[in-house]
């Protein structure tokens, strides 16, 4: 596996066909329980999909915040209440593709990293590291001190997503899709910004609208190592 962390298997679970397949094809490196299809999704969260084969590993912990945010630099996300294991994961996903340095949940309304969830991730969960603080307010305060910005994505902010990224080492804050960023969030956010909808349809999806946000961070470093590098 890419996460030594996850490496170490609790249990190996297989029907017999899989099991008798996998050993074909990698050798008897593992011992597996037989277990029936049915038998084997009544052992696994909801929403998971095994084709036959399942492993029990260790849980991922969460880092620290320092551990996450220091040194200072790239790109944060933080998720202020978004609670969809779908979404979630799809964010893991696209922080994966767009190098982000790691995710901000808080320990409270949040999903686990698992089922579903880790489903939609396709294995970002064990690539992007996350940590998990109590307060999101405090964890804003303390970034600051670290270096970092922070952009609160809201629709009914006046400034673009484009203006308001400068390269910085930047926090993406982003709300639920029901009501966006909490109040006192928002006033820790340095400023906030919306992602222009020339269509006329009010919003999208939180997790594009962070792949939007992403996508735009590393565009704004590319600009400012350019205009550095000359």
């Amino acid at each position: 596996m890419a996460n030594p962390r996850r490496a170490q298997a609790r249990r190996l679970l297989a029907t017999a066909d899989r099991a008798r397949a996998l050993n074909a094809r990698f050798g008897r490196a593992a011992t597996f329980e037989i277990l029936e299809g049915p038998e084997i999704a009544r052992l696994l969260p909801a929403g998971a999909v095994h084709q036959g084969v399942a492993m029990k590993i260790e849980p991922l912990e969460p880092v620290s915040l320092e551990d996450l945010a220091l040194p200072a630099s790239g790109v944060l996300l933080m998720l202020d209440q978004v609670t969809d294991p779908q979404n979630v994961g799809a964010i893991f996903r696209s922080a994966a593709a767009f190098g982000a340095r790691g995710v901000i949940l808080q320990d409270r309304n949040a999903p686990t990293l698992s089922g579903a969830l880790a489903k939609a991730a396709v294995g970002a969960v064990d690539c992007i590291p996350h940590a998990s603080v109590v307060n999101l307010s405090r964890a804003l305060e303390q970034l600051a001190e670290m270096g970092w910005r922070a952009v609160g994505l809201a629709g009914e902010a006046d400034q673009s997503l484009e203006a308001a990224l400068d390269g910085q080492p930047t926090v993406l804050v982003m709300g639920s899709e029901g009501d966006g960023l909490r109040r006192l969030v928002a006033e820790h956010c340095d400023v906030l910004a919306k992602i222009p909808m020339p269509g006329g349809f009010e919003s999208i999806n939180v997790s594009n609208a962070a792949a939007i946000a992403l996508y735009e961070s590393a565009r704004a470093r590319a600009s400012g190592e350019q205009v550095t590098q000359k």
